[in-house]
């Protein structure tokens, strides 16, 4: 037995909705009041370097908490560990913002988009080499402390 089109009452098109229907509406411009008034209400958007500022900040505090949790042994090795973990937040942030800031990154979406994955992945190589390096530059390492301060300092993306 076949079916035909009738039999099956199909749409024309099977994934439109009825929410399709109103999006189909004529375009309208905006006056010039209105697209002002458009851009005052939307919220602010927030630098890189800002937020690259604040991770270096909380990355401070957090190796000065380690030193005063340290005071009752090996201080040093969680002030410097600590800090350590730190920079290897900040220091691939800020290239990645460098990178995404310059003006070559905005010619072109195509270029803003390939910027992202350049950036992004100089950002990680970075990251990796700098925890790789991490046993020869500290000493002595505490891996602990290193790893809360990276914690701290990524956690800044959120606010």
């Amino acid at each position: 037995m076949t079916s035909t089109t009738s039999d099956r009452n199909l749409r024309p098109d099977p994934w439109a909705d009825d929410a399709d229907d109103a999006s189909q509406a004529p375009f309208k411009s905006l006056t010039r009041e209105q697209a002002r008034a458009l851009v005052a209400s939307s919220p602010q958007r927030v630098s890189p370097w800002w937020v690259v500022a604040v991770q270096a900040a909380i990355g401070v505090l957090a190796a000065l908490l380690a030193l005063a949790w340290g005071l009752l042994g090996t201080a040093e090795g969680l002030f410097w560990s600590a800090l350590y973990g730190a920079a290897v937040v900040v220091l691939p942030g800020a290239l990645m913002a460098r990178g995404m800031t310059s003006p070559l990154s905005s010619v072109s979406p195509g270029a803003s988009a390939a910027s992202v994955m350049l950036w992004s992945m100089v950002k990680i190589g970075v990251s990796v080499a700098l925890l790789m390096l991490a046993p020869k530059l500290v000493q002595p390492l505490s891996w602990p402390a290193l790893l809360a301060a990276m914690v701290l300092c990524m956690q800044v993306y959120w606010l």
